[in-house]
């Protein structure tokens, strides 16, 4: 019981004489004496009826209480808005999805520090709302533990198991006439088959992953399946590991700091993650004080192997990695090479090493082994050149081999919208390179992901032969050669912005280069004679978004 403890934060609203006016309202919502002696434990829970990802995580987050319970705290609940991007793609509500990651960790930060509460565990499960959750649990530093909502299984479409990228392509496979509309009605009745975050390697399942690769999740939080009792016993157990952390005063930056952040890097390029994890990993480490640069990613691109190739990549889905030894095997292939730091404290009171002991891989039907991987490479590169001299993002692991290098004709567009009706109406040409721009989170606002064109791409089985660069990012869904996150961006006078209809662009992505082929002398000569765009959204949130943030190379933070 409290008085048994150390001194909590929370006394500063539960104890003394003139604490009592505090306590009134505690008593108003039907806490007892005895709950406001023990630690008051926030839990943050994303449980809302819009996103598949979050529709369950009202039972996942009773179990979390029911943990803090059983450990002797009081667990005091309170909600997390959460955009679904998969419902929010291909219109003016994509512009809501990153920016929202910085309403979520502003309101974890106000909710903690507003109620003195003593730590936190987040119920989160989708692409904002984890980094998002997150951020805002490093501002305030408390024993923190995350426990997502875990991943959906894969559908079944003419007896081949499916998810959300194949629903998105066969909208472009419909566009071409290769199915009819019972085709199309098969695969959107059947691919997401229940609850959890769509079941590729997606964003979502991508920085749930990386939580646990951190350290401040436990052992399958990235792998376990929604539906499955072992996500609520996981649950359960985040509860009763966060009273030990606060017993312990162990904190989330005692756990997340510059050698946990490239653990997650390895593990980022083994396991081929979504591109909006540089995006992530970069706002976070900068909110933890140990920021990294493209520079870094690289450096691990360059010496950790990828090892899986789940959807969109390959075949296989989260169930499956689950099945094959998940995280804890993945980093035993790692430490094979001295690829991870195994010493490092998580939020299961253990080390990683501690943690991953005697737990290899299954089968390797999904994890390749270390000495056989799928490449000697990690799963994305960042590439620069002319066109993106602070950077640019690409998915290599999902990238055909005949396209890691190309060379084609620009096809211009100054908006997602006028791509995609120009892929749907064919107009878009084997060897072409779509280039769409002032999407950035300047331009954008807000950085849409770009999962309808890549998709209509893949759909209309072009993504052996066209190629797409943008401002803005992707989809953990999407494949092929889709180059993102492009910095300087058009919006912040980015060279993107100056490329001209027909110009040649040359990439190259094992040599880590995308250059357009035009001179120095006509590249300055196109800057002269630019003429600033007008700011697409003039009033709301997203025109105070546009004004602060930072370009995609520094994680689009806000200054």
């Amino acid at each position: 019981m409290r008085e048994n403890t150390k001194p909590m934060r929370s006394d500063s609203v539960t104890k003394g004489a003139e604490r009592a006016p505090m306590r009134s309202l505690f008593y108003a919502m039907g806490y007892t004496k005895e709950e406001l002696e023990r630690p008051l434990i926030g839990v943050v829970n994303a449980h809302s009826e819009i996103v598949p990802g979050h529709s369950h995580l009202d039972k996942i987050t009773e179990a979390v209480k029911a943990g803090i319970r059983m450990a002797g705290g009081t667990p005091i609940e309170f909600p997390s808005i959460g955009v679904c991007d998969g419902i929010a793609m291909g219109h003016e509500g994509m512009k809501y999805s990153l920016p929202s990651r910085e309403l979520i960790a502003d309101s974890v930060e106000s909710m903690a520090m507003g109620h003195m509460l003593d730590g936190l565990v987040l119920v989160p499960n989708c692409d904002k709302i984890v980094p998002g959750q997150l951020i805002g649990a490093i501002r305030v530093n408390l024993p923190t533990v995350v426990c997502s909502g875990g991943p959906m299984l894969a559908g079944l479409v003419e007896g081949e198991e499916t998810s959300l990228s194949k629903m998105f392509e066969a909208v472009g496979a419909r566009k071409a006439g290769l199915i009819d509309d019972e085709g199309l009605r098969a695969f959107e009745e059947n691919v997401c088959p229940g609850c959890g975050s769509c079941a590729g390697m997606y964003t979502a399942n991508s920085m749930n992953c990386l939580c646990e690769a951190i350290g401040i999740a436990l052992p399958g939080n990235g792998t376990i399946p929604a539906v499955m009792s072992g996500r609520i016993r996981l649950a359960k157990e985040a509860g009763m590991k966060v009273m030990e952390m606060v017993e312990k005063d162990i904190r989330i930056l005692d756990i997340i700091n510059e050698k946990s952040i490239r653990n997650a890097l390895a593990c980022d390029m083994a396991l081929g993650c979504s591109t909006n994890t540089v995006l992530h990993l970069l706002a976070i480490a900068e909110e933890a004080g140990c920021p990294v640069d493209l520079h870094v990613f690289n450096e691990y691109s360059a010496k950790v192997p990828n090892l899986c190739h789940l959807a969109p990549a390959g075949p296989d889905h989260m169930l499956d990695l689950n099945r094959d030894g998940g995280l804890p095997a993945v980093f035993n292939e790692l430490a094979k090479k001295d690829l991870v730091d195994l010493s490092l404290m998580t939020v299961t009171g253990k080390t990683v090493g501690e943690n991953i002991e005697g737990k290899t891989c299954v089968a390797h039907k999904v994890i390749r082994p270390i000495e056989d991987p799928y490449s000697e490479t990690g799963g994305l590169m960042v590439l620069w050149g002319n066109i993106a001299k602070d950077g640019c993002v690409v998915k290599r692991s999902a990238v055909a081999p005949e396209m890691m290098q190309h060379t084609g004709p620009a096809r211009v567009f100054d908006s997602e919208d006028d791509a995609i009706k120009a892929i749907y109406a064919g107009e878009i040409k084997d060897g072409d390179v779509v280039v769409i721009r002032y999407e950035g989170p300047k331009g954008g606002p807000g950085m849409r992901e770009m999962l309808n064109p890549t998709s209509a791409l893949a759909g209309m089985k072009q993504d052996k032969t066209v190629a797409l660069i943008t401002d803005g990012r992707f989809s953990g869904a999407s494949r092929g050669a889709s180059i993102g996150h492009v910095s300087p961006e058009a919006a912040s006078g980015g060279e993107i912005g100056l490329i001209e209809e027909g110009d040649t662009i040359e990439i190259d992505i094992p040599a880590g280069k995308v250059n357009v082929l035009i001179s120095d002398e006509e590249m300055e000569k196109r800057r002269a004679a630019y003429v600033e765009h007008e700011p697409k959204v003039k009033t709301g949130w997203l025109s105070r978004y546009l004004r602060n943030v930072t370009s995609a190379n520094r994680g689009a933070v806000l200054k």
